[in-house]
């Protein structure tokens, strides 16, 4: 699959923020609509006729040549239908709000807010003489 930013033959690490793929099989087709499901930010769909679509990926379904996905348009409120067989690249130019952020921050964050609110109902409990 080529993808315009990262050149390397691994496979995608972290976020492919900024990047463009430009399927060359089904296979890679359907590994970066796989990519842009389970991305948290816009995609661009280019297609071969030549328009192009942003919005967000919510749902796929790959079954051989019925393969589609389908997308919300920053722009319009109905969703739209896009058989695989009409895409010709797909670009990651929203932002990724995952990006950085992790399950072990969001406990962290989660620990500290209730240990404050302990800390706080603990100093008014104390105040009204219960404690």
């Amino acid at each position: 699959m080529t993808d315009t930013k990262n050149h390397s033959g691994e496979g995608v690490t972290g976020s492919p923020e900024g990047r463009v793929f430009q399927p060359a099989s089904f296979a890679e087709l359907a590994e970066a609509v796989e990519l842009a499901f389970d991305y948290r930010g816009d995609v661009t769909v280019s297609l071969k006729s030549g328009e192009s679509l942003s919005g967000y990926l919510f749902n796929r379904q790959v079954r051989g040549s019925d393969s589609y996905l389908e997308l919300f348009p920053s722009d319009k409120s109905d969703a739209r239908h896009i058989r695989y067989d009409q895409i010709a690249a797909i670009a990651f130019t929203g932002e990724d709000t995952a990006t950085g952020k992790s399950w072990e921050a969001w406990i962290a964050k989660k620990g500290s807010e209730r240990r404050a609110e302990v800390e706080r109902v603990e100093a008014e409990a104390r105040t009204r003489g219960i404690l």
